[in-house]
């Protein structure tokens, strides 16, 4: 190791890389990241896929684990441009008969709209609204023993079931029902699997803690800010460098590795034993995307219009739909009538569209490297519950999941979570180790969605990982 050569390699700029180089940085190590693409990002990357004036979302959109990332709230990411937009309200679930079930930040607001069910409702939210930071705190870490046992056993408590079981057994109208069948589609799992309830109770909650918000400019400003905010620690990024090998590398002390579990494989080698790269290979990626961006010539126009005043919304009607559109999907087939996810960044952030114009994003999910071209059936869902929506595109851009893992490698199989989060590989990711982001060579860690807690813009596994990485470099040190 030359004098030069920094202490830690981050590979991959995504939130969790940056923010695993950003908590080593912090603590005096010296940490170069490299990253295959020309720009910074991973998943937070934005562009004009369109038109000219159009700036869309690639991957990630609303970010209500960014927001309340326990790890993201410690940086000064303001100081360095990062500017939150928030809408009136997080959710918007539309149903046939033209109204819309909403999730406000109000609690009291949100279920006196659910009629006979808000009780229960409120029953379900209130309880973890006492420390909902330290509940997220716990939630968004490996197992272990939490910080906050109490706020984790009421969360429990409600939370075990499926998100089938919980609905029907809590709530009687089809609102309420749908509301968590729609929380619980941002698993991508089946919603009669355990612990989709935990998901859909856990989104759920952050709406009452924060409206789900967006990055003023795109998602490219979360990256924009921490990669700034790191170099401010004295913090070096190669862009436009792709690592095929560890000898493409400086001779650090520690590499981490912002990447899925194949690529992890394929770079490191020999430099991991055989036994390990085959538990790697086994892992489970799960069903993937298909998008599609939309310049708009003006506000989508829904039946209800409450729905604009929501950052999300969650298109799918009924839990019974719901349920049956995520079965197919993780059963290798697709839904005439998929779940959609759509997000309307333009309506809160003026920046994304020329004026009195629009972006539109929506993506259903769809089986592992899917390239069936989902265009019409998701068009067709979201004119379901806004009459006269076709009329308003002006341009299309479609990305099924080879064309997201082409955009980042990290998506295998266009899976945009990282991987399966189901009851077997929730914790246990990329494999079962007691310390999740170390591998059997002291020298490499793992830091992306594959671990611990898996997807979304929120940087915890990195900073886990980092976590992980200083006690190995104190070690040397003693």
């Amino acid at each position: 190791m030359s004098d030069s050569d920094p202490d830690a390699v981050v590979i991959g700029s995504g939130p969790n890389g940056l923010a695993a180089a950003i908590e080593l940085a912090r603590q005096g190590v010296s940490v170069l990241v490299v990253e295959a693409d020309d720009e910074i990002g991973g998943g937070t990357r934005s562009g004009e896929l369109t038109l000219p004036g159009f700036t869309h979302d690639i991957c990630s959109a609303v970010h209500p684990m960014g927001i309340l990332s326990p790890f993201f709230r410690q940086l000064p990411l303001e100081e360095h441009g990062l500017e939150w937009v928030l809408p009136p309200a997080s959710v918007a679930h539309p149903l046939d008969d033209g109204d819309a079930v909403m999730i406000y930040r109000s609690l009291d607001q949100t279920a006196e709209a659910l009629g006979r069910d808000g009780k229960n409702y409120r029953r379900l939210i209130a309880p973890l609204l006492g420390d909902p930071h330290g509940l997220l705190a716990d939630a968004m870490a490996p197992l272990k023993i939490p910080d906050h046992p109490i706020q984790m056993a009421r969360f429990g408590l409600r939370a075990a079931f499926s998100a089938n079981r919980l609905a029907r057994l809590l709530f009687r109208d089809k609102e309420a029902r749908a509301l968590i069948a729609g929380c619980a589609g941002h698993s991508v799992l089946p919603l009669s699997q355990p612990l989709t309830a935990a998901l859909a109770t856990l989104f759920a909650l952050t709406a009452h803690v924060e409206n789900w918000p967006v990055a003023r400019g795109g998602s490219r400003s979360i990256a924009s800010a921490l990669g700034s905010y790191f170099r401010h620690l004295g913090g070096r990024i190669e862009t436009g460098r792709p690592i095929q090998r560890l000898d493409d590398l400086p001779n650090a002390k520690v590499i981490l590795f912002d990447t899925s579990p194949a690529q992890l494989s394929a770079i490191a080698g020999d430099s991991l034993p055989k036994g390990y790269r085959r538990r790697l290979g086994r892992y489970r990626y799960g069903p993937g995307v298909f998008k599609l961006d939309l310049a708009l010539d003006g506000p989508i126009p829904w039946s209800d219009p409450n729905c604009l005043e929501a950052s999300t919304v969650h298109i799918g009607g009924t839990l019974e739909e719901i349920c049956a559109s995520e079965r197919d999907m993780y059963a290798g087939r697709h839904s005439d009538r998929p779940f959609l996810i759509l997000c309307q960044q333009s309506q809160f952030d003026s920046t994304r569209a020329p004026a009195d114009q629009h972006t539109g994003y929506a993506y259903c999910h769809v089986p592992h490297g899917s390239t069936l071209d989902r265009t019409e059936v998701i068009e067709s869902q979201i004119e379901r519950f806004a009459p006269g929506f076709r009329d308003r595109i002006l341009a299309r851009h479609s990305m099924n999941t080879a064309d997201f893992q082409n955009h980042n490698p990290n998506y295998h199989g266009g899976a945009i979570t990282g991987g399966v989060a189901d009851a077997l590989q929730l914790f246990n990711r990329p494999v079962t180790r007691l310390d999740p982001y170390s591998t059997p060579n002291p020298r490499l860690f793992i830091c992306s969605a594959a671990t611990p807690p898996g997807g979304g813009v929120h940087g915890q596994g990195g900073y886990w990982a980092a976590r992980s990485a200083l006690r190995r470099l104190e070690g040397e040190a003693a």
